[in-house]
């Protein structure tokens, strides 16, 4: 009888399996987000600036940083399941405690603690990678992709409208109580999958630098990723502090509904996945990042239009899914060892550049209001676009291997 750790035949991915993280990506992400649209009233009721409310959503992603960079590497050495398990518990005590919170200092230790437990989804991405079939590996993330970016989405339309009418304490007492709900489905429904790094944490550790010297086109993702993705932190941030000035005079309900509008844009996720199996991401990404700069011009020449803003957050949410999924796939094609370590160093570069645009945007609108988010949004966008056309060719398509760390000496 085979010993299950050793057996080298993973669980196939079935439908149901990829559907259940799918869904479950979407659930878990959306922890990050709901705070966005309750900013507003998140400063109301602790009588404290914008620009300080802000820091909120820079913090869950500076947490969720954290937490991709110390916790995602683990899915390489210990049992995946029980490792998701054990993060869900710690997902529904932060979230209490942000829905408790008695201070702003409070919600904001909260907030952080939520984005580093809330890195599930990037567990199950390089777990769908992993299992899928090597001709359908572009699909299978994309699909996964799509729910967590549904559930980005969506989470600030369900916060904006629970904020609007419940309050914002209620939006986290319901998150926490979904994710019980999860954990119940997660442990009768999901595969195990057994590690293959046998090392020690600190092998696991030093093997994630070894990667960025040795992996060009990951240093390259990780820039373009994390550049495209603080033109997104930084809109999303903004757009309710936006939304409740003249000629708006809307609140977070209005400002949640927008999620809507680009949540018909995530489908194309998994679409994006298709095409990046058959076409060079080079190409692909050149479109994806024209459209995120594009989105930009919108939201400067149209900032006093309902429907400038929606054909914006169509062109932005549209192009950064598309890069996010294209630069993944290439990430996860280079070594297929070391998926979790990988997508460790994109993710985590990749919320750097969130947390980075979150606050630049929040600090811009305070000084020069929405022109100054304007600038902020497409000073990065540029730059992910010079990065992509000035080292994505000068990248060799051959891929190193990762050492051997867990046999070698100290």
């Amino acid at each position: 009888m085979n010993n299950p750790h050793t057996s080298s035949t993973p669980p196939q991915l079935t439908r149901t399996t990829l559907w259940l993280m799918t869904i479950a990506s979407g659930m878990v992400v959306a922890n990050i987000y709901y705070n966005q649209p309750l900013l507003a009233e998140i400063a109301r009721t602790f009588q404290v600036p914008e620009a300080d409310a802000g820091n909120i959503a820079m913090l869950t992603q500076v947490g969720y940083a954290i937490g991709l960079l110390f916790i995602i590497p683990l899915g390489d050495m210990l049992r995946r399941k029980r490792l998701i398990m054990v993060d869900f518990v710690l997902i529904i005590l932060s979230l209490l405690l942000a829905a408790l919170a008695p201070n702003m200092y409070t919600l904001m230790a909260a907030s952080l603690l939520i984005g580093a437990t809330s890195v599930v989804p990037q567990l199950f991405v390089p777990m769908a990678a992993h299992l899928a079939k090597p001709e359908a590996r572009g699909k299978a993330v994309g699909t996964v992709m799509s729910g967590l970016l549904i559930g980005i989405l969506c989470s600030r339309t369900l916060s904006g409208f629970v904020g609007a009418f419940l309050g914002w304490r209620a939006m986290f007492m319901i998150a926490a109580g979904l994710m019980v709900v999860l954990w119940v489905a997660i442990y009768f429904m999901l595969p195990e999958v057994h590690p293959d790094f046998k090392g020690n944490y600190r092998k696991l550790m030093k093997s994630l630098v070894h990667l960025v010297k040795t992996e060009p086109k990951l240093r390259v993702a990780a820039a373009r990723g994390a550049l495209s993705f603080a033109c997104f932190g930084g809109f999303w941030t903004t757009l309710v502090f936006l939304l409740e000035e003249p000629p708006f005079n809307q609140g977070s309900d209005v400002a949640g509904a927008f999620g809507l509008i680009g949540a018909g844009g995530a489908v194309m996720a998994s679409v994006m996945g298709r095409l990046s199996d058959k076409f060079d991401t080079k190409y692909i990404l050149v479109a994806t990042i024209a459209m995120i700069i594009l989105a930009y011009v919108v939201f400067g020449m149209f900032s006093d239009s309902i429907l400038g803003l929606v054909v914006g957050v169509i062109l932005l949410d549209l192009g950064l899914q598309a890069s996010h999924i294209a630069n993944q796939t290439l990430v996860f094609s280079l070594n297929p060892q070391a998926r979790n370590r990988l997508n460790t160093v994109y993710m985590f570069t990749y919320f750097i550049g969130g947390a980075i645009g979150t606050f630049l945007a929040s600090q811009a609108w305070h000084i020069w209001q929405w022109d100054g988010v304007v600038v902020v949004g497409l000073v990065f966008s540029s730059l992910a676009l010079a990065v992509h056309l000035l080292f994505a060719r000068k990248n060799s398509p051959a891929t190193l291997a990762v050492p051997d760390f867990e046999n070698s000496t100290d």
